[in-house]
């Protein structure tokens, strides 16, 4: 490269001259661009206005419903829908947005199965929000008839989760 008093040398020639870009390179391949505007080739712009980002839109997304069906496939999911049914079972519904795990833990049995006589208080699941485990309980006595959800399924608030009866 060059030594700083040619440099200087260079940049005293470039600022005399009508020149707007001078441009260095080197032996080693090294290269120095300069620009120099003068008044008279300054254009002036005004900013332009910010573009607003575009607004998000909220996607449906569609919540597993349940159906009549007493036997499914998976020992914790039987689809069914949200309205009480002629038979007297009552909906049993998530407090809170989350995922559903049927069990304590993935090496431990469910807390309920259709078919499990559960009473009032008891642990029907657990519904993790914000790295929390929280219980779901049952609300009365009875039969759990229906399983409406998947274990590790995310469910909404209010989606059914249990038909007890």
């Amino acid at each position: 490269m060059y030594s700083v008093e040619e440099i200087k040398e260079l940049l005293s020639a470039f600022d005399t001259s009508k020149a707007t870009i001078l441009e260095i390179k080197g032996a080693d391949g090294e290269k120095l661009t300069i620009t120099q505007k003068n008044d008279e080739n300054i254009i002036m712009s005004a900013p332009s206005a910010p573009v607003p980002a575009p607004m998000p839109v909220p996607v449906s997304v569609p919540v597993p419903q349940c159906t009549e069906t007493k036997q499914s496939s998976s020992p914790f999911i039987q689809p069914e829908d949200n309205t009480q049914t002629d038979d007297g079972s009552k909906p049993i519904t998530s407090p809170m947005v989350g995922v559903f795990y049927a069990a304590p833990s993935p090496d431990k049995e469910p807390y309920v199965t259709v078919g499990s006589k559960v009473a009032k208080g008891d642990v029907l699941c657990l519904i993790e929000a914000m790295k929390l485990m929280n219980e779901v309980t049952a609300e009365q006595s009875g039969e759990i008839v229906k399983i409406c959800v998947d274990n590790g399924q995310v469910v909404e608030y209010g989606q059914l989760l249990f038909m007890i009866k």
